[in-house]
């Protein structure tokens, strides 16, 4: 039987999402783990709607699986909540159809990014950005509206990103601020490998005054020209919500 199983972590305490070769304690290798122990000890694969960078966390992330043993969505959500460490919580399961899947089903996603502002606080070190310096939020909220659409982001991505295409479409995309935390939020089909934290990074740049402003739409129609500001780093930025074509399987 397969199952979705929507979850939410703490990034800042593992080593990245995916499980590799040689490094240990990421949060697919730690829930494969309680999967195998579930499924009779068989070696049992989880495939997530994405991968996220170390020190990223997120408030709902979706994922799959196939259990061969005969268990309930409440009991198996009760059984991973009590296998996995308390910075990885299962918030639901249910059984879905064997053509579900978690990655190519995805409809739209939505990322945000803190930043504070202020003083710096050694207690959210770990989760919001400790940027420490004011930001022309006016400037940020106008800004920030050019990349919606779609393009080929190739200049907003890494490097090390080998997609067949890199044409993504961002449907919304916003800037609020609360006291002295700037949230940055950006939804849409798909985003490549550090896509988010390179368009935050321009973005805080050109608050910064550190880049001109009015310029990310010839970024967008020239993809060959790279963005050269520096990527934000993973700290504040988390994966809020992932939303399917069906909403039942």
């Amino acid at each position: 039987m397969r199952y979705k199983i929507t979850f939410s972590y703490d990034g800042s305490k593992f080593n990245g999402y995916q499980k590799q070769k040689g490094l240990k304690n990421t949060i697919q290798e730690n829930i494969e783990n309680a999967l195998k122990y579930i499924n009779n000890g068989k070696d049992t694969k989880f495939t997530s709607s994405g991968r996220t960078d170390k020190g990223v966390s997120a408030y709902m992330q979706v994922g799959h699986s196939d259990i061969d043993v005969k268990i309930t969505p409440y009991k198996l959500k009760r059984a991973l909540n009590s296998l996995l460490p308390d910075t990885i919580h299962v918030i639901s399961t249910e059984e879905v159809n064997n053509d579900f899947h978690a990655r190519y089903m995805v409809k739209e996603k939505t990322y945000i990014y803190k930043i504070n502002t202020g003083e710096y606080n050694p207690i959210e070190k770990d989760y919001v950005c400790q940027l420490n310096k004011e930001l022309d939020i006016d400037l940020l909220k106008e800004e920030i509206k050019d990349f919606i659409g779609t393009y080929d982001f190739s200049a907003f991505i890494s490097n090390e990103d080998k997609k067949e295409t890199n044409i993504r479409t961002i449907k919304k995309a916003s800037v609020t601020m609360d006291k002295d935390i700037v949230t940055i939020s950006f939804t849409g089909n798909g985003f490549l490998k550090y896509q988010v934290r390179i368009m935050c990074g321009y973005l805080i740049s050109v608050s910064l005054g550190k880049v001109e402003k009015g310029k990310i739409k010839y970024y967008l129609e020239n993809p060959q020209k790279k963005v050269t500001t520096k990527t934000a780093v993973a700290t504040g930025l988390y994966l809020k919500e992932v939303k399917y074509w069906f909403t039942s399987f």
